[in-house]
């Protein structure tokens, strides 16, 4: 099972780890910035915001998973580090930056506040946790870096879920975007409460 979670981890870290070289080097009309130039051309900082969070998210999945190891997988050296890593990235980083992007994103009113809220709960989610480590806190700490890790794995299951549905609706892509901000991380949230309630994690 821990061998089966650890390639299926690494499956996706690399799709995300593609869809991140796509960037390299910098292409204002690579992939998703194409569809982003209003955005590109009429606020020069939107650039700046974007490739923060792409280029730190994917440090921020390999961080995240590495601080997992510790306990589920038997591999204690990375803890430590791998979770300081993690915390500075999305504190400073990749939630802020989403959070901007969140308010230019794709879709309506209701797509934006999502992803606005997402970033929101990211960022808190993991600087309750800093707080806890801080106070040693542990099994606390434990509970809300899971919460947070949750929320970091919605760049993967956000991308999951618009396979999903077109595959099976084939709807319109203004319509997908629009579900899938909010299935990205809402069912991850809900499961990862459901599993610390019932102390499965």
């Amino acid at each position: 099972m821990k061998i089966l979670l650890i390639i299926g981890f690494g499956y996706f870290f690399w799709l995300m780890l593609r869809i991140t070289l796509e960037y390299i080097p910098f292409d204002k009309e690579a992939s998703f910035l194409m569809i982003k130039q209003t955005e590109v051309q009429g606020r020069p900082e939107y650039l700046w915001f974007f490739y923060a969070h792409v280029y730190t998210s994917i440090f921020v999945l390999m961080a995240g998973f590495l601080a997992i190891l510790r306990k589920n997988f038997g591999i204690k050296d990375f803890h430590k580090s791998a979770g300081k890593i993690y915390i500075f990235l999305i504190l400073i980083l990749a939630a802020p930056s989403g959070i901007y992007m969140g308010i230019f994103a794709n879709g309506n009113f209701f797509a934006k506040l999502s992803f606005v809220i997402l970033g929101s709960l990211w960022w808190f989610s993991t600087f309750k946790a800093f707080q806890l480590a801080r106070s040693k806190k542990f099994k606390e700490h434990k509970k809300w870096m899971w919460r947070s890790f949750a929320l970091t794995l919605s760049a993967i299951t956000l991308r999951m879920w618009k396979v999903f549905i077109v595959y099976l609706f084939h709807p319109n892509p203004m319509d997908v975007y629009q579900i899938i901000a909010w299935l990205g991380w809402i069912p991850n949230i809900l499961l990862i409460e459901f599993l610390i309630r019932k102390k499965l994690i």
